[in-house]
């Protein structure tokens, strides 16, 4: 208990250090460029306490929970030597925590409610639903299926860097093709897949798996999911444009 205290005190002094800069940069411009005090200083403190002690938590979550049950059952699977166990508990694993992402269900959210205004869709609450939800589970099925490259990639000892390379390709050959409307909307859901509740968990599976398999360095092999995480929905997201919107 009292290990466990000394090391939530540390996570709560390195939240304070993480913070501190960006603390600084509103306080200076607040007050030496603008010259005006803070409004509603009372609420402002209470915010910023409640933002240090969730982003504490948070981290102290992340090593207490997430990562050690990922990585275990990462090696778990790989022990047990079943190949499409492993690769339908990778697909499962970056659906489940996709389609759970906060971030992505407010710019899904959000581009419904834009595309209803905008014309694309019917200016109905079940229209914007669907669309909502659409792009929510296209984005989860594309972050599955590269959880399963990513992962057969630590497997088969492939090179990340071609992967990467031609899956950057695919999506400059998908922007020239797709809806205008939708390449924001694709380009920015490569970046909210990354987020809270997926990163960790896929990060302690990749190095989990590249430390349980022999000849993998999980330095140099258990990393790089999180890029195909990144990539896929881009394409995915340009596709689901065409065929909705045309």
């Amino acid at each position: 208990m009292h290990q466990q205290l000394i090391v939530f005190l540390k996570s709560l002094i390195g939240s304070c250090k993480d913070l501190l800069p960006i603390i600084l940069v509103i306080a200076f411009f607040q007050f030496v460029v603008l010259q005006q005090p803070l409004p509603n200083l009372g609420d402002i403190f209470v915010g910023l306490v409640l933002v240090v002690l969730g982003l504490t938590f948070f981290i102290y979550g992340l090593e207490m929970g997430l990562f050690p049950i990922g990585e275990s059952m990462a090696q778990s699977f790989a022990r047990k030597g079943s190949i499409w166990w492993l690769l339908t508990f990778a697909f499962c694993l970056g659906f489940g925590t996709t389609v759970a992402e906060p971030s992505l269900i407010a710019v899904a959210k959000e581009a419904a409610n834009v595309a209803a205004n905008g014309g694309i869709i019917e200016l109905s609450d079940v229209a914007q639903a669907e669309y909502a939800n659409g792009l929510r589970f296209t984005v989860a099925f594309s972050v599955g299926l590269a959880i399963v490259v990513g992962v057969l990639r630590i497997i088969r000892g492939w090179p990340i860097h071609y992967l990467i390379i031609g899956g950057y390709v695919m999506v400059v050959i998908m922007t020239a093709f797709a809806p205008k409307w939708i390449i924001g909307i694709a380009y920015d859901s490569g970046g909210v897949t990354t987020s809270t509740i997926t990163v960790p968990l896929v990060t302690a599976l990749g190095v989990g798996l590249a430390s349980a398999i022999k000849g993998r360095n999980p330095m140099i092999d258990g990393f790089g999911l999180i890029a195909f995480a990144s990539l896929t929905p881009m394409v995915f997201v340009m596709a689901y444009g065409m065929a909705i919107g045309g």
